[in-house]
C-alpha cells in the first residue's frame, strides 16, 4: 500500500489513503513503522503542503524543474534516465533513486551526504545541474507571495508570510515524502503473510539463490518481521570505479583541496565526473570508502531501471550479470583493492540467473505497479 493524500495521486483506478496515529504512520505488510522525527510530526495538512511543494516548478531557475521532475510517480518515483537532467537540460553524474521508502534510509543521496529527508530537500534547488538557483531566496519569495501557500504555512506552522523559512519548506516536503511508502508485495505476502501461492515456482527458486549462492542477503537484508532490502551501508562494487582506477590518489587530492577551499560537495559530485566516483569518501574523507555507494532498496526494482549510482546497468539482466561477474563488466579485469570484500564471481547458471530475476520481480508492490506508466 502507498500512503498519499493529494489529488495529484488520484490516478485512474487507484485509491490511496493515509493512516495517522499520533506521530506514527501505519506501515504495510513487510515494512516497519515509519520513523518520524520529534521536531517534525506528521499532520495531513503538512503532508498536503509538502505534496504541493514537491511538484512546484517555480523552485528552479528556468521554472521547469521540481522534485517531481526527477521523481515521477508514473516511473515509480524515478525519471527512467541513467543520470538525471535538470535546469536547462544540464546533465548530472548520478541516477535518481526512488523516493519510495526513502523514509527508512538512515542517510540520503547515493553517498549519504545528507542525514535526513529535511536536509536532502534543500539541496537540489540550489545545485547548478538540478534547480539552478543561486540561493533559496526565490523559493521563499514565491511562497511568501502565494496566498494559498501563505494560508497553508500559517495553518501548519503558525507563521506569517514573512516568517516562512526554508526549514518550514524542508519539513513539509519531508513529511510528504514519508508517506510515499510501499510494501505488500508478492514476496511480503509469501514470507510475512504465509501465502504459499503468492510466489511462483521460479520465484521461490530465485529466493533460494538470493539467500544462498547469490549472497544478496549480505547487503539487501531481510529480517524476521520486516525487510528494507538494504543494510544502509556503503560498498564499492566496482560500478564506474574503472573511470578513476589508477588515478585515485590524484582525484582524491584534487577533491580534498577544493573542499578545503570551500567547494560545495553537493555541487562538485554532480558536476565533476571524477569526483562523483569517489562515493562515500567525498563525505567521510576515509580512504577505505573510495568508490563506496549506499546500498539501495530492492523493493520495486523491476520498475526503477536503469540501475546503479551512474545508471550504467540498463536492465535486471545486465545487473545480475554484473554481480555474477564479481562486480566487473569484464571478468578478466584485476580486482580493485577498493572493492568490498564480498564482491567476487557468483558462478550462477543461466537458470539460476533467470530465477533470481523472477524473484526480484516479486518485490513489486501492486499499487506501484498500477501507477507505473500512468499519465
Amino acid at each position: 500500500m502507498v500512503y498519499r493524500t493529494s489529488p495529484a495521486w488520484l490516478l485512474p483506478g487507484l485509491l490511496f489513503s493515509l493512516s495517522l496515529s499520533g506521530t506514527v504512520l501505519a506501515a504495510p505488510l513487510g515494512l516497519p513503522e515509519v520513523p518520524i522525527p520529534e521536531d517534525n510530526p506528521q499532520t495531513q495538512e503538512k503532508i498536503a503542503l509538502g505534496d504541493r511543494l514537491f511538484h512546484d516548478k517555480r523552485f528552479s531557475a528556468d521554472g521547469e524543474v521540481s522534485c517531481a521532475t526527477c521523481h515521477k510517480v508514473e516511473l515509480a518515483f524515478t525519471d527512467g534516465k541513467p543520470v538525471s537532467t535538470g535546469f536547462n537540460d544540464r546533465k548530472g553524474t548520478r541516477n535518481a533513486p526512488t523516493v519510495i521508502n526513502a523514509a527508512y534510509m538512515e542517510t540520503q543521496f547515493w553517498d549519504g551526504r545528507s542525514p535526513s529527508l529535511e536536509a536532502q530537500s534543500m539541496q537540489p534547488p540550489v545545485n547548478p545541474v538540478e534547480g539552478g538557483l543561486k540561493t533559496h531566496k526565490p523559493i521563499l519569495k514565491a511562497v511568501r507571495r502565494d496566498q494559498e501557500y501563505v494560508q497553508s504555512f500559517q495553518e501548519v506552522f503558525g507563521v506569517e508570510a514573512d516568517a516562512i523559512t526554508m526549514d518550514h519548506v524542508a519539513k513539509a516536503i519531508a513529511s510528504f515524502e514519508r508517506t510515499v511508502i510501499a510494501g505488500n508485495s508478492p514476496f511480503d505476502r509469501y514470507y510475512f503473510g504465509g501465502e504459499e501461492e503468492a510466489l511462483t515456482a521460479a520465484q521461490k527458486r530465485g529466493f533460494e539463490v538470493y539467500a544462498g549462492q547469490g549472497r544478496c542477503l549480505s547487503c539487501h537484508q531481510i529480517e524476521q518481521t520486516q525487510a528494507l532490502f538494504t543494510d544502509n551501508r556503503f560498498h564499492n562494487i566496482g560500478v564506474g570505479f574503472k573511470n578513476i582506477q589508477g588515478r585515485v590518489a590524484e582525484v582524491a587530492k584534487k577533491f580534498l583541496k577544493a573542499k578545503a577551499e570551500g567547494a560545495n560537495v553537493d555541487e562538485t559530485v554532480l558536476t565533476d565526473s571524477d569526483a562523483s566516483e569517489l562515493g562515500r569518501f567525498a563525505v567521510t574523507e576515509d580512504i577505505n570508502k573510495v568508490g563506496a555507494f549506499k546500498t539501495p532498496t530492492l523493493r520495486n526494482i523491476e520498475l526503477t531501471a536503469p540501475y546503479m549510482h551512474d545508471g550504467s546497468q540498463p536492465t535486471l539482466e545486465a545487473m545480475v550479470n554484473f554481480y555474477n561477474n564479481g562486480g566487473r563488466m569484464n571478468p578478466d579485469d584485476p580486482l580493485s583493492p577498493f572493492l568490498s570484500g564480498g564482491i567476487r564471481p557468483l558462478n550462477l547458471s543461466d537458470q539460476q540467473k533467470g530465477d533470481l530475476i523472477a524473484f526480484l520481480k516479486a518485490l513489486t508492490s501492486p499499487s506501484i505497479a498500477a501507477a507505473y506508466g500512468a499519465q
